[in-house]
């Protein structure tokens, strides 16, 4: 084949931009698919949202920064490859999840940036839309009886629904890392705030701090009046009344709390800062690990 020499400076500039298009090309397969030839290592599950068990297998799932993972033999198994931000994910029946968060890299310029309401019935495998699209995004959701709550990250309210997450009013300003209610008392709503509690005992439109609590992260309610809380240090406690605390258990390893789920009051599910998950059966004062996300030294 005959060269066609070509002036050095368009050469140079032919060759820069080769360079840049063949880098923006591997860039898009390592989001998408990372276990392609040539593609970047899995990123894992990034920062865990929410944790849950799917009563319909009792399998444990969790949602993170890069999708939906079933927790299997200490493995994190992403759900349908996709890597979906699923933020505010709650596990409402079975293979039934609420969630909200961000579209996968995949999906970017052809989805809203923020997925408002979100639900899947066929466990996480695929998502329709409910509600809020392009508007809302619950970082907490949290379902009592009729009722449902959604702190939006947004407006920083906190939003109640009586249909299903179909139709909402927008309720108080808060600061909610996390959100619980017990289908019993369903218009007591509580909000853990990073820095304390804030309670709402007229279905969210309301929420007034409740004095003398520790640093809590997340919040739980599952038997009427009985709360269980994880701080920021990654003690879990215990209280009847919003007040006063004590302590139970704490993370292993001295890990910072993130995320908190009650299956039951003895049945947790808990996340660290590292999105570390453990379980515990006696209520929080012991933990078993589920799984540990793989370090740098694991991935080369």
């Amino acid at each position: 084949m005959t060269r066609i020499p070509l002036p050095r400076p368009r050469a140079l500039f032919l060759l820069a931009a080769a360079g840049l298009l063949l880098a923006s090309c591997s860039a898009t397969d390592t989001t998408t698919e990372s276990g392609k030839e040539g593609a970047l290592p899995d990123p894992g599950t990034g920062h865990l949202h929410g944790l849950g068990v799917d009563p319909a297998d009792g399998t444990v799932y969790a949602a993170g920064h890069h999708g939906v993972f079933r927790l299997e033999d200490g493995s994190a198994i992403r759900v349908a490859d996709r890597y979906q931000d699923t933020m505010g994910f709650t596990v409402t029946g079975p293979s039934t999840f609420l969630a909200s968060g961000h579209p996968g890299p995949a999906d970017t310029g052809t989805r809203p940036a923020h997925l408002g309401l979100i639900r899947s019935t066929d466990a996480g495998r695929t998502w329709q839309a409910l509600s809020a699209e392009g508007e809302a995004d619950f970082h907490a959701l949290e379902e009592a009886g009729d009722s449902l709550y959604g702190f939006d990250s947004q407006s920083k309210r906190v939003w109640a629904s009586t249909d299903g997450g179909r139709s909402w009013d927008k309720g108080a300003k808060v600061s909610a890392l996390d959100l619980a209610s017990h289908p019993s008392s369903a218009a007591t709503v509580w909000a853990a705030t990073g820095t304390g509690l804030s309670r709402s005992d007229d279905g969210a439109r309301t929420f007034h701090p409740v004095p003398s609590t520790p640093d809590l992260v997340a919040v739980e309610e599952p038997d009427p009046g009985k709360l269980l809380a994880l701080t920021a240090d990654g003690r879990v406690v215990a209280s009847l009344d919003g007040r006063t605390w004590a302590e139970q258990g704490r993370l292993p390893a001295g890990g910072e709390g993130r995320v908190l789920t009650a299956v039951t009051t003895q049945h947790l599910l808990a996340a660290d800062s590292a999105d570390a998950v453990y379980e515990s059966v006696d209520s929080g004062r012991t933990w078993m690990s589920l799984h540990r996300p793989a370090t740098d030294a694991d991935r080369t």
